[in-house]
């Protein structure tokens, strides 16, 4: 009995590893050498990351707001997936420089090209585990973060207690709806061109009610309608608003006014307010189709700004990830460089400005396309391209070595 079970262990462990020695010999002798400092960097960013972000505010809510132990524990545990995908490119760049550096400097890879073995053959076990690390990367930003994040600040909330709200609210909600108007003489919309019809505007939005609201209705021509109400609900059933404690004042063509006060009022228009209300404040929270049908409810409001962040923001889903193709490709062609000699406090030293460089370009060229300088598209990639370049520079320059 015993034999049969060592056997069937050992033919497990043969499956799970069988896949390992199919690749060739120096892909995984390679391999071996950027592993291990990948680990070591994975944990060491995510452990700086996490106590300069969480875990010294979660310690002073220890202190002055009783959160308990076991609490505050589950946050931390529910926000490291999103420092992971932060400390999962930086950890590709540390990892390559100090793997292909050491190998540098101990002529292991001078040696390698003794044998004919070009730089981009040497480098490219490093290229495959970076886009790895990519998908992976864009995995946890576009399933895990966004729900680790709401359970986070779920536990948060709940162990704080009374400090925080039940529910997440939102202040200033703005939505301008587009048509056509009906005309005054026949009573027909009309058809020509596309008008602003409607801006509804509430203070605040909490626990499904919108509170302070004000509709301007300019849906008809030379006739308009102001509304305000003390908060008003959505009514699916009907798809109208039930609005209270309020009054709505009409200008007629004559420029007459006419005041009337209402306790309860149901008004006809479409939820598109509640859907903007419930869009998440920032896109970290957000899966990509959630900001996919976040751009759609922007774009209904007619608010540019908006429309331009949530594009830009849609675009980094992607270029968060694809960071760690282009640190895999900087890291491994600069170590290889033959005259380069690495310690770990060199690499680490040099990655910290590497990765500085990258993401302050980054937040530039981001800012560019949320004010609209430059199309969304453009920056969003615009770093990830011009870092690409300078990889395949550093790449050429190794290898004339």
């Amino acid at each position: 009995m015993k034999l049969s079970n060592q056997s069937l262990i050992k033919k497990t462990i043969n499956k799970i590893i069988s896949p390992w020695y199919l690749l060739p010999l120096i892909d995984r002798w390679l391999l071996g050498q950027i592993i291990p400092p990948m680990i070591f960097a994975i944990s060491a960013f995510t452990v700086i990351s996490l106590s300069v972000g969480v875990m010294f505010d979660l310690i002073r809510k220890i202190v002055e707001f009783g959160l308990p132990l076991f609490l505050a524990l589950k946050v931390l545990f529910f926000s490291l997936p999103s420092f992971l995908v932060l400390s999962f490119p930086m950890a590709v760049l540390l990892s390559t420089l100090l793997a292909y550096g050491k190998l540098s400097s101990n002529s292991e890879l001078l040696a390698l090209k003794s044998l004919g073995i070009k730089t981009s053959r040497i480098i490219s076990p490093a290229i495959a585990l970076s886009i790895f690390m990519t998908g992976l990367t864009f995995y946890f930003n576009d399933n895990l973060v966004p729900a680790s994040n709401k359970l986070a600040e779920k536990t948060l909330r709940a162990g704080i207690g009374s400090s925080f709200s039940a529910e997440q609210r939102k202040d200033n909600i703005m939505f301008s709806r587009y048509g056509s108007r009906i005309s005054s003489s026949n009573k027909k919309p009309t058809k020509t061109n596309t008008f602003l019809t409607h801006i509804f505007y509430a203070s605040w939005y909490e626990n499904n009610i919108m509170e302070g609201v004000t509709v301007l209705d300019f849906s008809r021509e030379d006739f308009q309608q102001i509304l305000k109400a003390k908060n008003g609900v959505f009514d699916k059933k009907s798809s109208s608003w039930i609005f209270s404690d309020g009054n709505i004042v009409s200008i007629d063509p004559s420029g007459q006014t006419t005041n009337i006060q209402f306790q309860e009022y149901t008004y006809p228009f479409v939820e598109g307010p509640m859907e903007l209300a419930k869009v998440p404040k920032d896109a970290n929270e957000m899966t990509l189709k959630q900001a996919i049908q976040a751009e759609k409810i922007y774009e209904k409001t007619g608010n540019l700004k908006e429309i331009r962040r949530i594009k830009v923001r849609i675009q980094e889903k992607f270029t968060l990830p694809f960071a760690c193709l282009v640190f895999g490709l900087i890291g491994s062609s600069l170590g290889s460089k033959s005259n380069l000699r690495s310690s770990k406090s060199q690499g680490f030293g040099l990655s910290v400005i590497l990765i500085l460089i990258y993401y302050v370009m980054s937040f530039l060229f981001s800012s560019f396309g949320v004010k609209g300088i430059l199309p969304p598209i453009f920056a969003a990639w615009l770093p990830v391209l011009i870092s690409l370049g300078g990889g395949i520079y550093l790449l050429r320059r190794s290898s004339s070595f």
